[in-house]
């Protein structure tokens, strides 16, 4: 079913189950599933779908792998083979992607193209749990849920809508809408899916499951797994994935009235996961981000002016600025927008670049859009701050976050000190509030302690006058 050509002794280890007999698998009491409204058409979904996947590919760490694979293209094959034929479009191009990433992760685009982090595998304990959450993914494409999200929002283009899935995917929600200047929330819409298509999608995954031999009950043991795996946050696939409420209990439920097929033995999974440890290290979404992933957006590559040299004071003549639909603000006329997939820097001539084999920041600010880890502003600011002090060895927090306003809304402020590549300490402000979808908007400073009364006014003076338009 893959296109493959068959390999019976290269791939024989890897293999996924097979099912014997594809008897009768749901009695009449299985749960009806309506498809919601959609104004696109299937032929959308693919185009969607398609040019995001792109994108996606050119910035995640893809697994080349071919055992490994062939082996998740067999999975996904055998769960679409046996989807509803009225769900099931001809149209629909799927495809099944594995990703070097440790974070307990999996999403499928519009029109079919699934991606699986290695970290859903690591956290498996059967070849079940991974095809619940693939089975899961795979109802969303089948219900056409992202389009659907799209057809309940008003004056969304079908063009400007595969970049904001790229970006909701690799930079949080508000990441295009800030590099692209594309339509409020797009990304948001498509993949940030409500509670309601959460349920339609357990109950046909657990469908799914056991036509293709499986028992349901596994995708409720991996929803436990990934809730217990997050720490009291939500981790990233629960984030756009909110629990309906009593999942376990529902689930287990349908399968009570479900046959489930037959299938051989699971030992192609544990081969599987023998063949991811022989891999590289797992990234973590922070270290892609950090690393600023496949730069095909040329993500802060730009140098303004020449690290080092002296940096010009702030300009007393302010302008307009806007971080695509999300934000206004104004900045000193003398400084220079540099964008990347989820924030922008506004930075003073040789204040920003690369500075002996690094790109630093040494002056100027940046207003961006991270993964709230929770609906909680401190929970969600403390892992925020906790990255900032991942990414930049030698940076602390200097005292207590205390309450802002920012944008008219509450919001927090907490003061960090680093070292300057420039020598010395540098001072880092870090003001956040969260947005109506649920991400977190940040406004950060940075400037050299020797300097940082200097301008102390002018940082001020912007985080005044951002205005954030996402309500």
């Amino acid at each position: 079913m893959s296109g493959r050509s068959p390999q019976p002794n290269r791939w024989a280890g890897l293999r996924p189950l097979v099912v014997f007999a594809l008897c009768t698998t749901v009695v009449s009491a299985q749960t009806t599933i309506t498809p919601p409204k959609n104004k696109y058409s299937p032929a959308d979904d693919v185009k969607l779908g398609e040019e995001a996947a792109a994108e996606v590919r050119r910035e995640y760490p893809i697994i080349r792998d071919e055992r490994i694979s062939s082996y998740l293209d067999e999975l996904g094959r055998r769960l679409v083979a046996v989807a509803p034929p009225e769900l099931n479009r001809p149209e629909f191009r799927y495809s099944f992607t594995p990703v070097n990433l440790k974070d307990i992760n999996a999403f499928a685009l519009p029109g079919g193209p699934m991606f699986v982090n290695r970290g859903m595998f690591d956290a498996a304990r059967t070849e079940g749990e991974v095809v619940g959450v693939m089975a899961h993914e795979l109802s969303h494409v089948l219900l056409r849920h992202g389009t659907a999200n799209a057809t309940k929002a008003e004056g969304f283009q079908l063009g400007a809508l595969a970049g904001a899935i790229a970006g909701a995917v690799i930079g949080g929600g508000w990441g295009e809408a800030i590099s692209q200047g594309s339509q409020f929330g797009l990304g948001t819409w498509l993949l940030k899916y409500s509670r309601e298509y959460e349920k339609q999608a357990d109950l046909l995954g657990a469908q799914l499951m056991a036509r293709a031999g499986y028992d349901p009950r596994d995708l409720a043991h991996m929803f436990e797994t990934i809730q217990r795996q997050g720490n009291g946050a939500p981790p990233q696939w629960l984030s756009s994935h909110p629990d309906p409420g009593n999942r376990t209990q529902y689930i287990t439920q349908e399968a009570s009235q479900l046959q489930i097929a037959r299938r051989a033995d699971d030992s192609g999974f544990e081969n599987a996961k023998s063949r991811f440890s022989s891999l590289p290290p797992a990234k973590s979404m922070a270290d892609l981000s950090r690393s600023g992933g496949g730069r095909s957006r040329g993500e802060e590559s730009t140098s303004v002016g020449t690290v080092g040299e002296p940096v010009p004071t702030p300009s007393s003549q302010y302008r307009v600025v806007e971080g695509g639909r999300l934000f206004q603000a104004s900045v000193p006329n003398n400084w220079t927008p540099v964008a990347s997939t989820n924030a922008v820097k506004y930075v003073p001539e040789n204040g920003y670049g690369d500075f002996r084999g690094q790109t630093v920041l040494t002056h100027g600010v940046e207003m961006g859009v991270a993964r709230a880890s929770s609906r909680d502003l401190g929970e969600a600011t403390d892992t925020l701050i906790q990255s900032f002090l991942q990414g930049n060895p030698g940076m602390r927090v200097a005292g207590n976050s205390t309450t802002v306003r920012l944008s008219g809304r509450t919001g927090l402020g907490t003061p960090l000190i680093g070292r300057s590549a420039l020598g010395g300490d540098e001072r880092v402000g870090v003001y956040t509030t969260l947005l109506a979808d649920g991400s977190l908007f940040y406004y950060a400073t940075v400037v050299p302690d020797r300097e940082a009364q200097r301008y102390g006014q002018t940082f001020d003076r912007i985080g005044q006058s951002i205005r954030l338009n996402d309500r």
